[in-house]
């Protein structure tokens, strides 16, 4: 039986954390499916699409690149998407204990949707475990230093993006 794992989020925007756990991920799974998916609570700085885009050319040289997929779910639950690509593990990653409580919640209402769904939980390196989306956004609309929080390509759009709404 293939291992086939999902990792969702919003990557509004994507962050070098982001990064290190699909790596991580891609190398315990035989495919990672990477979802960017809507969460109803946020408001977004970047589309699906343009989501999509920063997100595969922040992976593009990623070591473990041939066995990532990247998509967009924009009206779905997370295990109905994980149904959908057949996936066996939904990954999900962990910067502090608060994260982990609301995981485990999140773990619980998923494996009533889909039973025999399990969760992987990889904790998120040192270097990355202070990064959020949302902080990165702060530091960028405050014209801050984000150099080593997002992949250079990600900078550069989150700037293009401040300076067309000033």
């Amino acid at each position: 039986m293939s291992k086939i794992g999902l990792y969702a989020g919003s990557f509004d925007p994507v962050t070098n954390g982001h990064l290190e756990l699909i790596q991580r991920a891609a190398t315990i799974v035989d495919q990672l499916y990477v979802v960017i998916m809507k969460n109803t609570q946020k408001q977004y700085t970047f589309s699906f699409t343009e989501k999509r885009d920063l997100l595969a050319a922040s992976l593009k040289d990623a070591q473990a690149a041939h066995n990532i997929h990247l998509m967009v779910s924009q009206d779905q639950l997370v295990t109905q998407v994980a149904q959908q690509v057949h996936a066996n593990f939904l990954i999900r990653g962990l910067r502090t204990p608060a994260d982990l409580e609301y995981e485990l919640d999140m773990q619980e209402v998923n494996r009533l949707q889909v039973g025999q769904l399990e969760t992987i939980y990889l904790i998120a390196h040192p270097r990355y475990a202070h990064i959020s989306s949302s902080m990165v956004k702060e530091i960028v609309y405050y014209h801050g230093n984000i150099d080593g929080l997002v992949p250079p390509v990600v900078a550069q759009a989150l700037a293009a993006k401040r300076d067309r709404s000033l």
